[in-house]
């Protein structure tokens, strides 16, 4: 049953969320109007696939894309646009903050967060002088994440 899994975070680093073991059932699933015929699709850049795999369950009504890499990135931010971009800032082959600038310099307009452990002030400022709308600290609560999301596809349905 659904409601009732556990996933037990990663043993080879540590967990960046506040438990070692998340109840999916106490995560609310960002869900969209029925209204909609298309689904939104979402790019997640992020290294760590538990956080990947955290935020894919939680956006069970979207077009979900999660790639590990800045390398992976690229070719899907060309061949199309997103409605949400999730981005980590240090990436094994390059920098949240690059890749944000790169989404920008494309012309889209859609919100883009951070999620990352790094929570230092300037790399915060870096972040939303890059182009960022949102920067999550990790470790977060599965529910603040939710909430952020939910709050960014709003605002990009808004100013449509």
């Amino acid at each position: 049953m659904r409601n009732s899994r556990l996933c037990r975070t990663s043993d080879r680093q540590p967990s960046r969320f506040r438990s070692d073991y998340i109840h999916y059932s106490s995560i609310k699933p960002v869900t969209e109007d029925s209204n909609e015929s298309v689904r939104k699709q979402i790019l997640c850049v992020e290294d760590d696939r538990d956080t990947c795999e955290v935020l894919r369950f939680v956006m069970t009504d979207y077009e979900f894309i999660a790639v590990h890499s800045v390398g992976e990135a690229h070719p899907l931010i060309e061949e199309r646009e997103f409605d949400l971009y999730v981005l980590d800032n240090w990436l094994p082959d390059g920098s949240g903050i690059e890749l944000c600038e790169h989404i920008r310099r494309s012309g889209t307009r859609a919100p883009i967060l951070f999620t990352s452990a790094i929570g230092q002030r300037q790399d915060i400022d870096l972040a939303i002088a890059a182009g960022a709308d949102r920067y999550l600290v990790k470790p977060y609560e599965p529910e603040k994440l939710v909430q952020t999301i939910k709050e960014l596809l709003n605002i990009e349905q808004v100013s449509l």
